[in-house]
């Protein structure tokens, strides 16, 4: 093992997802995050895939903060036999463990519903990833530590942690090993962010890990009282229109703003007095932390928002469902980018109905089903269930946690000097050129590096780093929309596309023909570059004339 420290990529490398990384130095090694992918089911499989390191090797875990993407795979690291501590701020820990409880039932609930499946009737068992008991030990794990105060994981390592402006609990990671210094932004917060104080670090580092979510998008400056006006205008709209407004958010951090914007609002008569639902037992509970955390939060102004009397908090499963009555209700449920939970339920019973409102505030990533309906998408499926999309779809970019471009380059400005690199993660291609390109305006000179998932390198001491190798991932990785969102788009169309053809005979042709080029595929018969070359225009026969009907 070298004496200088090695970093390896992986996860949210090329994607905004799956956040891990480890750093060793001899023969020890800590991790930096241990998130679950989410998107497209080809993502997904690395949940599934055995890890890239040994669970057992890994001394410690420096945890940036509670969102899943960041500490979704922690039960799975310990059921593989990681037993050392993870570091963590207070509100972290306490957060952990009914974020990983939930993600754990989740998972088990997934597995049920996919084995219920009858298109899964003759496939292999689906297992979920880890259990509530391997939830409940990883978050017996945490270790709270405060802000900006030294501690050592591991043998030559030295770690301190600063507030990123995130979500409650959120830090950033500076970590000295073997004579280098870097800091590992974790998902830094954006000015004028609810609750927090603006991200914080060090200065004079050799490597920054820096995320790039929004690293091609800058976002209006709005002040929270100009947030509070725009919300207001889209509710208003929204219920203006008869039906229901669904607001897919997520459980932590994003349904408490939305708790304290909407509790103004209702006090100051600017919207209507309609139910106020928040549908998630995952974001009851993490509101039970931020009320008891309220004496360190801003913007609250002496109010008890998180208790509001005219926002009801539905945790059972009957009285979620009992919200199927009501209409004109503003909807609060989570998962934020509609992969699970109880929103599913609720896009399922208003997405066709034109006088409802799906409001996203929220990143939505590649591959999501938030990201189909957002991108436009007329019909989409929902638990194998096809669904038209006539909701009214609007979006709300002021909500983001994450900082934008210009705040980004800001933050990574503060930290110069930067001697070695910086490295861009947590950003999907465009976000991560933009990025690239906005860091080299502020220094020409500066070393940017984007790493794929599997790519180690040897951090040295003042100097560039040394790219060793990438190991390929455990399983193959797709970011963005992979066949099955492609095959989910056909399959939800195809039938309407069957019935603007006329005459029945040539349908039946017209499935005959798709069945002919599946099989081709599927037993090699045809390459992909033969059926494109069968398929030129100058090649193609005429199609069938349509048989009029009178």
């Amino acid at each position: 093992m070298s004496d200088n420290p090695e970093l390896t990529f992986h996860g949210a490398a090329r994607t905004v997802t799956g956040s891990c990384a480890t750093v060793e130095l001899g023969d020890a090694r800590i991790l930096i995050d241990c998130g679950l992918f989410q998107g497209s089911r080809s993502l997904e499989n690395l949940n599934v895939a055995e890890f890239a390191f040994p669970p057992k090797s890994v001394d410690a875990v420096i945890l940036t903060h509670a969102h899943i993407d960041h500490c979704g795979l922690l039960p799975k690291l310990v059921a593989r036999g990681f037993d050392g501590p993870i570091f963590c701020t207070a509100p972290t820990a306490e957060l952990l463990s009914f974020m990983l409880a939930d993600s754990a039932r989740i998972q088990e609930f997934e597995a049920q519903r996919r084995n219920r499946r009858r298109d899964r009737a003759n496939r292999a068992e689906f297992h979920p990833i880890y259990t509530e008991e391997d939830a409940r030990l990883a978050a017996s794990r945490a270790r709270p530590i405060p802000l900006e105060e030294w501690f050592e994981p591991a043998p030559g390592f030295r770690v301190r942690l600063w507030n990123a402006g995130h979500i409650l609990g959120s830090a950033s990671a500076e970590i000295e090993a073997g004579g280098v210094r870097m800091l590992f932004s974790g998902d830094l917060g954006p000015e004028q962010k609810a609750f927090h104080a603006d991200p914080e670090g060090p200065t004079g580092l050799d490597y920054v890990v820096c995320e790039s979510t929004y690293g091609d998008r800058s976002r209006p400056r709005l002040t929270i009282a100009e947030r509070r006006d725009l919300l207001a205008r889209e509710v208003n709209e929204a219920l203006g229109r008869g039906g229901n407004l669904i607001v897919p958010s997520f459980a932590l951090e994003r349904t408490q703003e939305l708790l304290l914007d909407i509790g103004y609002l209702l006090d100051d008569e600017r919207i209507p007095g309609v139910p106020v639902f928040v549908d998630s037992p995952l974001a009851i509970r993490a509101t039970d932390v931020f009320a008891a955390h309220a004496g360190e939060l801003e913007d609250l102004d002496g109010r008890n928002v998180f208790r509001h009397p005219g926002i009801r908090h539905t945790a059972e499963a009957e009285e979620s469902m009992r919200i199927d009555s009501y209409d004109r209700a503003i909807i609060i449920a989570a998962s934020g980018m509609c992969e699970a939970g109880r929103v599913r339920h609720h896009l399922r019973n208003n997405l066709a109905r034109p006088d409802s409102t799906v409001l996203f505030v929220g990143y939505q990533a590649q591959g999501t089903l938030g990201r189909v309906i957002l991108e436009g998408a007329s019909k989409v499926r929902i638990s194998g269930e096809d669904i038209d999309v006539r909701a009214r779809i609007r979006r709300i970019d002021s909500y983001s946690a994450h900082a934008d471009r210009g705040e980004l380059v800001q933050w990574v400005g503060q930290r110069a000097p930067i001697s070695g690199a910086v490295f861009l993660d947590h950003g999907e291609p465009d976000a991560l050129a933009a990025f690239t390109a906005a860091l080299h305006d502020l220094d020409a000179g500066l070393n940017v590096v984007v790493p794929e998932i599997g790519a180690r390198y040897r951090l040295v001491a003042g100097g560039p780093p040394e790219h060793i190798a990438t190991v390929a991932p455990p399983a193959p990785v797709h970011v963005g929309r992979d066949w099955q969102n492609e095959y989910t788009e056909f399959a939800t169309g195809l039938r309407d596309q069957l019935l603007e053809i006329d005459d029945p005979r040539t349908r039946e042709r017209a499935i005959a023909a798709m069945r002919k080029v599946l099989d081709e595929y599927r037993t090699g018969a045809q390459t992909p570059e033969e059926h494109r070359r069968h398929s030129r225009p100058g090649r193609r026969k005429p199609p069938p004339r349509r048989r009029r009907r009178f």
